[in-house]
């Protein structure tokens, strides 16, 4: 009997160790890996300069708390704000953490300016996270259901509609926020028809009513979508952006990075968090940037991505129950016109990892070290699959 929570629906498997973008099991089975501990591994598995880096780091120091300067932190905020043109970090744990600390930072920045009780726009079929404000901001009802009542404060509107939004701007309200996904990744890889447009869009309406834009790169941030955040394909800069997964290749690390008068809600006691960028969590968070950089990860994962979905889309351009195949970057979603969880278990039996969310889409998320012969091996084997689940 297993002792732990019946909390997820885990595969019958458990790995050994794994290299670059493969993992094997213990009697030698060597998978693909196409999901990247949900975007997590960007690296890949035991990425030399990782390992380095925090073999080096855990003999040295791997926690103080907050309670003393953090050299390591302080370096990585420094990384970030360069590479992202934000002001100030915030350091926590986890995705979800990181949207809880947005949500305070744009509830305390309404109660500066006397706004009793403040309201944000969230989206449908977005995702945030589990903790109770997150989990009331998520639009999934599935998620949702049986741990009411939830947090109150937000309105939902459709996902890419900015008269949406206008409408709400239009009439009396509390609204002090957006908080947005520039790729819907839980809710089904849901790419705007324009982002540019789209968020630019939405800034202007921030800008001209005094609110927020949050943006919530969990999953789109550190290079996933060919640039290092999603929201620099647009011309645009968030006042908040919150990140995690990808930013710790594995090591649990994410962040709430804010611009201008947002940097400045926070001050000490209104915020906080334990083993929030610790020394060990802020080194394997430089190395993961340092290694982006220099290894032209970022243009990698455009390339990729792109040669995935254009060989799924000659292979499988005969399947009628194929819906469309959509990325940003290596953010890669294939709806089909049916559920298709089964999927998942067809692929673990041929020694691929992926997942499947919003029940019709099978969703892609390879190590952005993936090189173009594993690339085509990736986009052939899922189209042979996709093609017998389709025809079964």
């Amino acid at each position: 009997m297993s002792r732990l929570m019946n909390t997820y629906s885990r595969q019958p498997i458990a790995f050994t160790h794994g290299e670059g973008v493969w993992l094997w099991d213990k009697d030698g089975n060597k998978y693909l890996d196409a999901l990247a501990g949900v975007a997590v591994n960007g690296l890949g598995h035991a990425h030399p300069e990782m390992v380095k880096a925090l073999s080096a780091q855990a003999v040295k120091l791997i926690h103080t708390s907050n309670i003393y300067h953090i050299n390591e932190q302080e370096a990585l905020a420094d990384k970030l704000a360069e590479i992202s043109g934000m002001d100030k970090m915030f350091f926590c744990n986890s995705g979800c953490e990181a949207n809880e600390a947005a949500i305070k930072l744009a509830r305390l920045y309404a109660h500066n300016k006397g706004i009793a009780n403040p309201e944000i726009i969230v989206m449908e079929h977005a995702f945030h996270g589990r903790t109770m404000a997150t989990l009331s901001a998520t639009g999934n009802r599935k998620a949702q259901a049986g741990f009411e009542p939830l947090v109150s404060g937000f309105i939902r509107v459709p996902y890419d509609d900015v008269d949406a939004v206008k409408q709400i701007a239009s009439r009396k309200n509390n609204v002090v926020a957006i908080l947005v996904e520039p790729v819907q990744g839980e809710g089904g890889v849901h790419i705007p028809a324009d982002m540019a447009e789209y968020l630019q869009g939405l800034r202007k309406i921030c800008d001209d009513n005094g609110w927020l834009l949050m943006l919530d790169e969990v999953q789109s941030g550190i290079g996933r979508t060919g640039t290092w955040f999603a929201f620099q394909h647009t011309g645009i800069v968030p006042d908040v952006m919150t990140l995690a997964k990808g930013l710790g290749s594995g090591v649990p690390i994410g962040a709430c990075v804010a611009k201008g008068a947002a940097a400045e809600v926070f001050t000490p006691g209104k915020h906080g968090s334990t083993f929030g960028g610790n020394s060990l969590a802020s080194a394997a968070g430089l190395a993961t940037l340092n290694v982006i950089a220099d290894e032209k990860l970022r243009e990698n994962a455009q390339n990729m991505g792109d040669l995935i979905c254009d060989h799924l889309r000659s292979a499988l351009s005969a399947e009628a129950g194929v819906v469309v195949i959509r990325n940003a970057g290596l953010m890669i979603g294939i709806e089909l016109d049916r559920p298709c969880t089964d999927l998942v278990k067809m692929a673990l039996e041929d020694k691929l990892l992926i997942n499947v969310t919003a029940e019709k889409v099978v969703r892609l998320l390879p190590p952005l070290i993936i090189n173009q012969a594993e690339a085509n091996e990736l986009a052939t084997r899922m189209a042979a699959l996709i093609k017998t689940f389709l025809n079964k």
